[in-house]
């Protein structure tokens, strides 16, 4: 399918959208999976194709199935949820291409570190009302000042995997 999505403003639909993260600990041997239970976000499509908007998660809402885990990942160790509460995707720019895949250049700002982000997303479903969205990439938690690592437990990448769907704004 060859996508032409409307221009105009698109919010997240909360209720369909999710974004999990998976990252192996236990020297490699487990994998933990966390999901943000609060997820925001908005976007802009312009007449030329392009997009810009912004995905925003709530750091302490992340939920991984154990309550000391998930204390621990809200502290100042990790994602110090209090002092850093939000965890955001700033859109640049997104180009869909013709195998409905979007380049999407951004910025990951995690703990107030933001680093470029680059993305490819896939569209699996578009109208003129709604997008689907889904993508899988990786980031490197060291590179936002999240290097707490008790005996080398924790190794390589985190994998983000996302389902975002956005509506667009009537105006």
């Amino acid at each position: 399918m060859t996508v032409a999505v409307e221009t105009g403003l698109w919010q997240l639909d909360a209720a369909r959208t999710s974004v999990v993260i998976r990252h192996k600990t236990m020297w490699g041997l487990v994998t933990v999976k966390g999901v943000f239970a609060v997820v925001t976000g908005e976007g802009e499509v312009q007449p030329d194709g392009t997009a810009r908007g912004t995905v925003t998660l709530d750091a302490a809402s992340l939920d991984t199935k154990n309550g000391k885990r998930d204390k621990h990942l809200r502290s100042a160790d990790l994602f110090d949820a209090e002092r850093h509460p939000t965890i955001t995707f700033a859109v640049d720019d997104a180009v869909v291409a013709q195998d409905d895949t979007v380049a999407v250049t951004g910025q990951l700002t995690v703990r107030g570190v933001t680093r470029p982000q680059p993305v490819v997303a896939r569209v699996t479903a578009a109208s003129a009302e709604d997008v689907t969205l889904e993508t899988e990439f990786t980031v490197d938690r060291d590179q936002f000042d999240m290097g707490w690592n008790q005996m080398g437990m924790l190794r390589g990448l985190t994998t983000v995997v996302s389902t975002l769907v956005f509506t667009r704004v009537k105006g």
